[in-house]
């Protein structure tokens, strides 16, 4: 997630400012870090470990701006700070905000982006706030969920790839495809929700397996089976849907900020906070990770009653792409 997020964010800065130069520092271990499009330094581990080399990259390439995402030393962002670049730190949950808002950090630190909205993650305590405004520095900035706008061409392409039609399927997606919910993949959990969905309707699913799903992809009556999408692909697949099954991680909030009424469904311990902060103001419906009761739930969203309720709720709803918010404050 941390990677795709400063992808979407490097692509958008290379589109807004053509002659910017990017680089990225990456684990050689990880699986994206020979597919890069932009300049990158690999190291042994992951770059939050590897002080020195990071600091030293840094002094070579003498950046205007560092972008630390959930990850980075203190003594990183020292180095950063000390070089004149301004430096942006990203979390994602309590844990890692408090860690942007500890004194050595804060001192150091530019701009502290949190990619939820509040409602999810909740307001900063009035000690950090105090603390923050005695060392001269800004609170926190909820900028939400950050991804790649829907555009007609992509969507256009996209959907005649598939052969769908805008409005006339549900996509389903439990993230990156390797979570098991009691031993058994979630990804083939949400698939049979879709081939059950479709009997029961027969409105059309889209399966969007995931990268990291580890089998052979199935057939499924009335489902299109597709391995993988990136995040400009996947977010016009969503903008076209009807409706949506997701898991309760990024593509939650994003189909939230597109107000795509979503069915969430937990596949990590992480996420049954955030979709019961999304239920408790009436912008998803949720179920437990089982087949059974995603059939049912399933029936229920695609009521018109539902759909136009959740329709509702959420375009009265606040929710922005975080990227616009991103790219202003760059």
């Amino acid at each position: 997630g941390e990677y795709m997020r400063s992808m979407i964010i490097a692509d958008e800065v290379k589109r807004t400012w053509p002659n910017a130069e990017i680089k990225f520092i990456l684990s050689q271990q990880a699986p994206y870090a020979t597919q890069c499009p932009y300049p990158a330094e690999l190291l042994e581990d992951t770059p939050t470990k590897q002080v020195k080399a990071v600091n030293q990259i840094m002094s070579d390439f003498l950046p205007d701006i560092v972008l630390f995402d959930a990850s980075g030393r203190k003594s990183q962002l020292v180095h950063a700070h000390k070089l004149g670049a301004k430096v942006i730190f990203l979390s994602q949950h309590k844990r890692k905000r408090s860690r942007g808002m500890k004194i050595g950090r804060a001192l150091v630190t530019d701009c502290h982006w949190v990619v939820q909205p509040e409602f999810v993650i909740g307001p900063i305590s009035w000690l950090d706030r105090l603390k923050l405004k005695l060392i001269n520095k800004p609170e926190p900035l909820n900028i939400g969920p950050v991804f790649t706008q829907p555009d007609t061409i992509t969507q256009s392409a996209l959907l005649a790839q598939y052969q769908l039609t805008q409005n006339e399927f549900v996509l389903f997606n439990a993230g990156s495809g390797g979570h098991r919910v009691n031993g058994e993949l979630a990804a083939d959990i949400f698939a049979k929700a879709a081939s059950e969905s479709y009997k029961a309707s027969g409105i059309l699913s889209v399966m969007v397996f995931g990268p990291n799903y580890p089998n052979l992809l199935p057939e499924l009556e009335g489902v299109v089976v597709i391995p993988q999408l990136n995040n400009q692909q996947f977010i016009n697949m969503l903008a076209a849907a009807k409706a949506a099954v997701l898991s309760g991680g990024d593509t939650l909030l994003q189909a939230i900020a597109l107000h795509k009424p979503t069915l969430a469904v937990p596949v990590s311990k992480d996420q049954p906070p955030r979709i019961t902060a999304c239920v408790a103001q009436e912008l998803v419906l949720s179920c437990d990770t089982a087949l059974e009761p995603m059939k049912n739930n399933l029936a229920k969203l695609l009521s018109q009653e539902q759909m136009m309720h959740l329709c509702t709720k959420l375009a009265r709803s606040k929710h922005l792409n975080g990227l616009d918010i991103a790219i202003k404050q760059l």
